[in-house]
């Protein structure tokens, strides 16, 4: 069989999955992103292993799918900035700000003291704490759209302390990179200059698309071309995703997240989402979420790491709902809305797997701490949904019913 016909079967059969274990979670009362995720685990090493069914000989296959796995997270990304007013968004800054960094600080202190606990030396430690320092909002943005509470105040303050994470996390790994890794000296001008860097993408990113994108949204719009509007969104996804990274020195979600608050400001809003969701959940989504589970082996982490993959656990949820949820009270959050934000934000995702990678190529992270850390993020992902649709259920009981003074 051929690498593009092994390719073909297999993203029906992660379609098939993803949306059959949707479906099932949908009805068992939880959002249907924690079918897929868990859809994933079944078809991966963990259970099935499905890549390596004698059927399926291509050796890059896993790695197509990674990637289109990764436009996935980028529509999805988008998708989440498309819905959002950024009005709203520069509202919550102050919340943001506060939730974001201190969403960083405590992780990474308690993860950096569990280091020292076990025996590991300074810069492993203060790496691992780094690691537990990043959150991912893809999941949660995905959960809170299902809810219906993306728009909701803490749903757009989440977005923007995950910006805000994402730029502390970037800043932290450069400092570290210089300090330990390359063993310069990082000074405060070198420090300046990356969060300069980042300051200046999103400035001049948000600037751009502001006064621009609108305007050609609607002049595109209006030419005798096939499909315009829809390939022009593509287009400018991919580009802001791509200089988030290159320019921006940012995740590339951040980028699509960007991309999605500027077309916000178009009147062809609605028609732009109602174009790029079918392709999104349709086909790059579903396999986004399965593929978490294509690239996780649990039966690794059950073994010499187990007890560090439960402590690592324990710090990334504790240590980002007390962090982030501490910033949301000091705020002005109520202790509610607090939680959630703390909820939404224990995801680590692909950013602390990024993270996690670049440990362990520059030698600072060990492959047996890099496969627990796999295990944080697989069980933070996890746990995510059910937990944030548990903490929106307690404020609709907290409100009262109509008709009841």
């Amino acid at each position: 069989m051929s690498p593009f016909l092994q390719l073909a079967i297999s993203l029906a059969v992660i379609i098939i999955a993803a949306k059959a274990g949707g479906y099932i979670s949908y009805r068992l009362g939880q959002p249907s992103v924690l079918g897929e995720l868990i859809a994933g685990i079944l078809l991966g090493p963990s259970l099935l292993n499905f890549l390596h069914i004698p059927i399926l000989t291509d050796g890059h296959l896993a790695t197509t799918i990674h990637e289109l796995a990764e436009f996935g997270v980028l529509f999805l990304m988008f998708i989440a900035g498309l819905e959002l007013h950024l009005s709203d968004l520069m509202k919550s800054g102050k919340i943001a700000v506060l939730s974001g960094t201190m969403g960083v600080f405590i992780p990474l202190l308690l993860g950096a003291g569990l280091g020292m606990i076990m025996a590991m030396d300074t810069p492993q430690a203060v790496f691992m704490g780094l690691v537990l320092a990043a959150t991912s909002v893809s999941i949660s943005a995905q959960t809170l759209m299902e809810l219906k509470v993306l728009s909701s105040r803490v749903g757009i303050t989440l977005l923007g302390a995950a910006v805000f994470d994402d730029i502390l996390v970037v800043l932290g790994l450069s400092i570290f990179g210089s300090l330990v890794i390359s063993e310069a000296d990082a000074s405060l001008f070198s420090i300046l200059m990356i969060a300069l860097q980042m300051i200046l993408y999103l400035g001049i990113g948000g600037l751009l698309g502001y006064f621009l994108i609108p305007k050609l949204t609607q002049r595109i719009y209006n030419q005798p071309i096939s499909q315009g509007l829809i390939a022009f969104t593509i287009v400018v996804i991919l580009i802001y995703a791509w200089t988030a990274e290159i320019l921006g020195g940012m995740a590339a979600i951040t980028g699509s997240f960007l991309a999605g608050l500027m077309f916000a400001q178009s009147p062809l809003k609605e028609r732009i989402e109602r174009d790029i969701s079918p392709l999104a959940y349709g086909l790059f989504v579903p396999i986004f979420f399965i593929n978490v589970g294509l690239s996780t082996n649990v039966r690794e982490i059950i073994g010499p790491t187990f007890w560090l993959f439960i402590f690592m656990t324990l710090v990334a949820v504790i240590g980002k709902v007390l962090g982030a949820g501490a910033g949301a009270l000091l705020g002005g959050m109520n202790k509610l809305e607090a939680l959630q934000l703390g909820v939404g934000m224990m995801s680590r995702g692909e950013v602390g797997l990024i993270v996690a990678a670049v440990g362990v190529a520059e030698g600072v992270l060990p492959q047996d701490t890099f496969s627990a850390v796999v295990g944080v993020v697989i069980i933070t992902t996890l746990m995510t949904p059910p937990a944030l649709r548990a903490s929106f259920r307690k404020r609709e009981k907290a409100q009262p019913s109509p008709g009841r003074g």
